[in-house]
């Protein structure tokens, strides 16, 4: 590193890369989850939220399973967006031991919130750079796209 910025030759192997870039990825997540909090939500919740959102009709346990913790944990989750009207449960068409979620009204209305609020604190933040600076930004968003392996 040179004053702060990664030189772009043989030390920028993927050690070095990712030793500067976790630290602020962590950071910049921790701040994007604090703006769900003004909304009465927690950052675990909002992405609990996104991934039945996007897959309405899955259960606590494949959702347990997708997202690498234990079914109790999931389903206490999932209470909490109950109580809050956040989070439906819907009887399975066949088999009536199981529920399928899906985000209520509500739980759009608050998704939709979020992401106003994070994309708003982002840009509030890329105002304060200059063009070379966002456009540098701009040009990493498809290179970190391919490192999480996500095409959205």
């Amino acid at each position: 590193m040179v004053n702060g910025n990664l030189v772009n030759d043989s030390r920028t192997d993927a050690i070095v890369v990712a030793n500067a870039l976790r630290p602020v990825l962590l950071k910049l997540a921790r701040e994007l989850r604090r703006e769900a909090h003004a909304l009465g939500v927690s950052g675990g919740q909002v992405s609990l939220l996104i991934q039945i959102h996007r897959t309405p009709g899955l259960g606590v346990r494949e959702h347990a399973t997708r997202e690498g913790v234990s079914a109790a944990a999931i389903s206490r989750a999932v209470e909490r967006l109950e109580r809050s009207g956040l989070v439906r449960r819907t009887p399975h068409e066949s088999d009536r031991r199981r529920h399928g979620l899906t985000v209520t009204d509500e739980g759009v209305r608050v998704l939709r919130s979020v992401r106003r609020k994070r994309t708003t604190w982002l840009a509030q933040r890329l105002e304060g750079l200059d063009e070379d600076q966002r456009r540098a930004l701009a040009d990493a968003v498809e290179p970190l796209r391919r490192l999480l392996g996500d095409g959205a």
